[in-house]
């Protein structure tokens, strides 16, 4: 998901004039944190931590390194989420869409919003890439 929002997503969402932009952003925030979404994203990080506190007892094995690697990765991806992408979400659902400061708020939010996407897709993927050799080192 993180990686459509990087690639096409926000470019797509930035070519629409402010208020439909602004508009249609806060119309997928609001539909997106689902229960099955919620769980993938936020079961995903507790299977980690529990999974690393396994690792932590193997450091002698390569996997384990792997895994806390990964562990860490995704929960710099998960930190993001918390602190940085769901409050300026917050803040953009309070911008009136018509409003006379809608277009500046819009520029504000959608470049910022994306490097930052950029990070958390880098390491979501990055993450991934660890468990996925994890396993095969195990």
């Amino acid at each position: 998901m993180f990686f459509a929002f990087s690639t096409f997503v926000m470019k797509a969402l930035g070519r629409l004039p402010a208020a439909e932009g602004i508009s249609a952003m806060n119309a997928i925030n609001k539909v997106a944190p689902t229960p099955l979404f919620m769980l993938a994203l936020f079961g995903t990080g507790v299977v980690s931590i529990v999974l690393s506190a396994v690792a932590l007892r193997h450091l002698d094995q390569r996997w384990a390194v792997y895994l806390l690697t990964g562990t860490v990765l995704y929960l710099v991806c998960l930190v993001l989420t918390m602190v940085y992408h769901v409050p300026r979400n917050d803040a953009l659902a309070l911008v009136d869409p018509a409003g006379p400061g809608a277009a500046r708020a819009w520029a504000h939010y959608l470049s910022p919003w994306t490097a930052w996407n950029h990070v958390r897709t880098v390491t979501a993927l990055a993450g991934s890439t660890a468990f996925i050799i994890a396993i095969r080192a195990g």
